[in-house]
């Protein structure tokens, strides 16, 4: 799973975030900041209150919470989420765009981008793919 952190600065370089089942995510408030929940059909949904799109909780785990505001909430895309996001920023580059790579070390994630070769690494093809993401965000948007 994408580190807490990493999920943070994906959200600060602007990634937006429309929940959907099974999506994982974290609320940054104290004592919870560590937590990580996922959205299910039987106790954390996404739901509008007062035409605001908020994260409502239902059972005794979630006791302290009522509900946050989706703008609150850290997603914490799954690898396959990041897979799908980074093919969407590199619709029409010249192909392969993305390549995705064993390493000695983990996995290397091969973009091309504005007719650059990038390579990006981490432990987990997740790590790979969120680091050729915020790249991306941060010069693409």
């Amino acid at each position: 799973m994408l580190s807490i952190r990493t999920a943070a600065a994906l959200r600060e370089a602007g990634l937006e975030w429309t929940p959907a089942l099974l999506d994982f995510f974290t609320v940054p408030y104290a004592g919870l900041e560590n937590q990580v929940f996922v959205l299910s059909d039987m106790t954390v949904m996404a739901e509008p209150i007062r035409s605001r799109l908020a994260i409502t909780f239902h059972g005794t785990v979630e006791w302290a919470l009522d509900h946050v505001w989706v703008g609150e909430a850290v997603w914490i895309p799954r690898e396959d989420q990041l897979r799908e996001l980074l093919e969407e920023w590199l619709l029409g580059e010249p192909q392969p765009a993305l390549v995705l790579r064993t390493t000695r070390l983990g996995y290397a994630c091969e973009i091309q981008f504005r007719g650059r070769q990038l390579t990006f690494d981490g432990f987990e093809a997740g790590d790979a793919y969120a680091s050729a993401l915020l790249h991306v965000l941060a010069t693409g948007a």
